[in-house]
């Protein structure tokens, strides 16, 4: 099967597109065409892949990516059997004819435009009512999948649910062993608590623990980073491949996830919560409930209050306080994540369900000559 990838909002290197679906598509015997803004990244791409560079789509500055992406996409279903597209704007982009198609839901994008600071208010405002009857529209015409099983509720029909699952090693990595730092992995911004994790940061240097901050940062967080980092106050490695940043987080004392009550993360469990208890990290989370349900079923961290910084210290303190009972919690959440939300007990169905949609429909689909504007 030849599979075309398409984005032009995530980094080429996102752990959902490139490290879980396309390695499995990949280790299956399929062709990969990927899309993907690889110059602007400053990625080099995987030799196994045919890619089709694109320019990113990053705040305002989407026009550029947008005008690219057609052209991009008509480049990239040449010959393909399936065309999977992992943005809402790419939607608007799809090519006249194309295979088989399918969207991959990564967020309740409605939602997700409350946490956007770069939109001025009016448009937060009647965004979400356009959004909604894309996905409607979407929904009569693609196939879909979706990243979290609560995503259902938005749309008519059910679809497959494909986890953002992580690859949890075969054996549970070494706790701390005397190392003074937490971790945080994933992207920075006010609404993932940014601000609340250089506040932490601070807090800790007279207790001789060290923060770590692994991601990309948005705009406004980046000055506020680099302002802590020239102070001392912790180390920031801005963006990290998956796999290398969660090597990065073993034997930290904790991991962190200080996500805010928005409306994009109530329905979702945070990927960085699974990861952590992957690598055997106790986990720091606040109260979102997939988030919390977790943490207390397998015994494996703290819940904290949002926006409370000093309960976030006080719980990193009791771990550092108590290696036995951190290692415990490691432990735990290690054999959580061992037995339900590892990527490669998963990844067949994926690809199965994709071969599926590919086979059943073989004819290139004649789209709408203006695909799915609203």
């Amino acid at each position: 099967m030849r599979v075309c990838v398409g984005t032009i909002v995530h980094h080429p290197e996102d752990a959902r597109i490139m490290h879980r679906q396309i390695r499995a598509l990949l280790e299956a015997g399929h062709e990969i065409t990927y899309v993907a803004p690889f110059t602007d990244c400053n990625v080099t791409p995987d030799p196994r892949l045919r890619p089709v560079d694109v320019p990113r789509a990053v705040g305002r500055r989407r026009r550029r990516a947008l005008k690219a992406a057609r052209k991009a996409l008509k480049r990239g279903v040449e010959g393909a059997d399936l065309l999977i597209v992992h943005d809402i704007e790419l939607l608007f982009r799809l090519p006249r004819r194309r295979p088989v198609t399918v969207w991959d839901v990564h967020e309740d994008t409605a939602a997700a435009l409350e946490a956007k600071p770069y939109l001025p208010e009016h448009l937060r405002r009647i965004l979400p009512s356009l959004v909604r009857r894309v996905e409607a529209r979407a929904e009569r015409r693609l196939h879909l999948i979706l990243a979290e099983e609560d995503y259902q509720e938005r749309f008519a029909k059910p679809h497959p649910v494909v986890l953002n699952t992580t690859y949890v090693p075969p054996r549970l990595p070494a706790p701390p062993g005397g190392q003074n730092r937490v971790v945080y992995v994933g992207h920075l911004s006010r609404a993932r608590g940014a601000v609340e994790l250089i506040e932490l940061a601070r807090r800790l240097v007279p207790h001789g623990i060290r923060l770590d901050l692994i991601g990309a940062a948005d705009a406004e967080i980046r000055p506020l980073l680099r302002d802590a980092q020239r102070e001392g106050l912790l180390d920031w490695y801005g963006y990290v491949p998956n796999q290398h940043a969660l090597r990065m987080a073993e034997k930290a004392i904790a991991g962190l996830s200080l996500l805010h009550d928005v409306p994009n993360y109530r329905q979702s469990m945070p990927t960085k919560v699974v990861e952590y208890m992957a690598r055997g990290l106790p986990v720091i989370t606040t109260p979102l409930p997939a988030a919390a349900s977790m943490i207390d079923r397998a015994r494996c961290g703290t819940v904290v209050p949002f926006g409370d910084v000093d309960a976030v210290l006080r719980a990193v303190l009791a771990l550092r306080d108590d290696p036995e009972a951190a290692s415990a919690m490691g432990a735990r959440g290690y054999a959580e994540a061992l037995s339900r939300y590892n990527w490669p007990d998963h990844s067949g169905a994926f690809v199965g369900r994709l071969e599926e949609w590919a086979t059943a429909s073989a004819a290139p689909v004649r789209a709408h000559r203006r695909a799915l504007v609203v």
